[in-house]
């Protein structure tokens, strides 16, 4: 991916093929988000019921207005039941500061 900026959102399940569906779900819900580089599914090798949604944006500055936008929450929801509540702030934001 390309851009200048990652978002990362952390999730946990065993349902691997409810995810996936939610994932392709929220996915074509977001084509089309101006600044909105693309998106890929991880999952966790030695977790696997750990995942990661990484987004890559052209800038910090499309991210937010995507996310003050009325449209966030509805585009996001289907991935919303697999957050990982564990944690004490299930995603992170990244500027990319060197890459090749």
């Amino acid at each position: 991916m390309t851009g200048g900026l990652r978002v990362l959102l952390y999730y946990v399940t065993a349902d691997a093929a409810g995810i996936e569906a939610a994932y392709h779900r929220a996915s074509e819900h977001l084509a089309g988000v101006p600044g909105l580089l693309g998106n890929e599914l991880l999952r966790s090798v030695p977790e696997p019921s750990g995942f990661v949604v990484v987004s890559s944006w052209r800038t910090l500055a499309d991210f937010e207005e995507w996310e003050r936008g009325p449209d966030h929450k509805r585009q996001s929801a289907p991935l919303r039941p697999f957050q990982d509540t564990k944690m004490s702030r299930p995603f992170g934001i990244y500027r990319v500061t060197a890459s090749y």
